[in-house]
């Protein structure tokens, strides 16, 4: 589709996107790919962009036409937006075929740094894969996504990116009619643990390896000159690694995702499809994000679990080109790389010596769990105040567990955490200052992203943009923005989040 009177309008981005992705698998049997033109919003406008990554992209935010190609109004001719089928495991059941039913992929864009990223629109309408929907997502869910998957890039964490936030006048009916919206993600690939199940049980093997093969030459060219078997053993004992690292790295900081479906895994290991996810508040090892989720498969305390879960779903899927015998040895080793990543994470958290071994950490660690789950602790702010243990400043620490810090468990936790620290002895400041820089002050809670959202319906996006620069820098004291740290009001525990959210 040509664009009217738009010939030298998006250089800045349209003519920058190249459809490599596209061009390969266009004529997968069966299709992988469908061609799909966006459907116009009515009355689209910004919502919110991502000045920083438009900078580092090299994309021009007021280049004419941009509005149009982010909110799907028209797409980035001569190239082909498409959707991709996939298929997936949920909550631990085989569902069959899925695929993109409400986002469409415009191309690939290589950035500076010589990474690619892959640009989709959620939200921009219905695919072939959209199952009777409406293909479209509104404000509510579009504003959820576009702030955690910079939180979560703020905290240090592999995610997916957001450009862009595109609201608008279409009237979208869920529970209740509400506006629609369109967010551009990026991620290095959108390829999931779905897509090579979907051609596993189709039967076709060769489409499985094209995939396996794409993503090597992708994101690990020196792989290249591997034999297949070696390369695809690469592959997979990559994603074990991967999966393992990010899920330690959700755990430390308290994020659920609420959703763990095999169809929303990376085989990057990205954290990708932010719907129902929560940020502890009190500390619950049990703590259910998603309304939808009755039987607690996904629970905070079972990601590690079903991360495994997984990715044996994933080696299943990867029989055609590798030996059971290998993948085997790859899941096997997945417990111990979870447990090595989280433990670091924590060691660091705790402000411990690196050094530290298992056995000393799980001293501190297990009991201090233990404790704020009893006592309901919030678990951002106790760590965060935790880098003022044994400073004149402590009282704040004491303050955040309340009365029970004077009981005996506490006292007995403080007196061996005491010893741990004293056991390899390092510079206070030094310490205090290394528990700053990985113990957030700022995450996004539900109840700071429902005021965001609910600012953003009447027409006020003060509050998306405060938070969004907030939350970009977690680590920072940012004195100004303190309330933003607040412990959550008591309204927020009403708060429901589903699959539909």
């Amino acid at each position: 589709m040509r664009w009217a009177g738009y010939a030298g309008a998006m250089k800045t981005l349209a003519d920058q996107l190249d459809n490599s992705f596209y061009q390969r698998f266009n004529s997968a049997t069966p299709a992988l790919l469908s061609a799909v033109q966006p459907a116009p919003l009515t009355n689209p406008r910004w919502g919110h962009r991502n000045l920083d990554l438009m900078a580092e992209l090299g994309i021009d935010p007021a280049a004419p036409g941009l509005l149009e190609l982010l909110a799907g109004s028209r797409a980035p001719s001569p190239l082909t937006p498409y959707a991709a089928v996939y298929s997936g495991h949920q909550f631990g059941h085989w569902a069959g075929q899925l695929g993109d039913g409400r986002a469409l992929t415009l191309g690939e864009l290589n950035g500076a740094d010589g990474g690619c990223w892959e640009l989709q629109l959620k939200g921009a309408g219905p695919t072939p894969y959209s199952r009777f929907a409406d293909g479209r997502a509104v404000l509510r869910s579009s504003i959820r996504e576009y702030l955690c998957s910079e939180a979560m890039h703020g905290l240090g964490i592999p995610t997916t990116r957001a450009l862009s936030l595109v609201d608008s006048d279409s009237p979208v009916q869920r529970e209740r009619v509400e506006r629609g919206a369109v967010v551009c993600r990026l991620a290095r690939s959108f390829i999931r643990f779905g897509h090579f199940e979907h051609f596993h049980y189709a039967g076709q093997a060769q489409t499985v390896a094209t995939l396996a093969d794409y993503l090597i030459e992708q994101h690990f060219p020196d792989w290249l000159a591997l034999p297949a078997e070696q390369r695809h053993l690469q592959l997979f004992a990559n994603t074990v690694t991967a999966t393992a690292t990010t899920i330690a790295a959700w755990q430390a900081v308290g994020f659920a995702h609420g959703v763990l479906n095999t169809d929303n895994m990376s085989l990057l290991g990205d954290t990708l499809d932010y719907g129902p996810f929560g940020f502890l508040d009190s500390y619950q090892p049990g703590f259910i994000c998603n309304h939808s989720d009755s039987g607690g498969r996904y629970a905070f305390n079972k990601q590690p679990m079903i991360g495994l879960w997984n990715l044996n779903a994933l080696a299943n899927a990867f029989l055609s080109l590798l030996p059971s015998e290998l993948l085997v040895e790859q899941l096997g080793s997945y417990q111990q790389q979870f447990e090595a990543a989280y433990r670091a994470r924590m060691t660091a958290k705790l402000g411990l010596p690196a050094a530290a071994d298992a056995q000393q950490l799980d001293a501190v660690l297990q009991p201090l769990l233990a404790l704020l789950a009893e006592g309901g602790a919030d678990y951002t702010r106790f760590f965060r105040r935790l880098a003022l243990f044994g400073s004149d400043q402590e009282p704040a620490l004491a303050a955040e567990v309340g009365e029970p810090w004077q009981q005996q468990a506490w006292q007995q936790w403080r007196s061996s955490y005491t010893a741990a620290l004293t056991e390899q002895p390092a510079d206070a400041d030094q310490r205090q200052l290394s528990m700053l820089a990985v113990n957030p002050k700022y995450i996004l809670r539900n109840y700071l992203a429902e005021q965001a959202i609910q600012a953003a319906e009447a027409g006020d996006y003060g509050q998306l943009e405060r938070l969004f620069a907030v939350l970009k820098q977690p680590y920072a004291e940012q004195p100004e923005y303190d309330k933003l740290a607040a412990l959550p009001p008591a309204w927020a525990a009403a708060i429901s989040i589903s699959c539909s959210s």
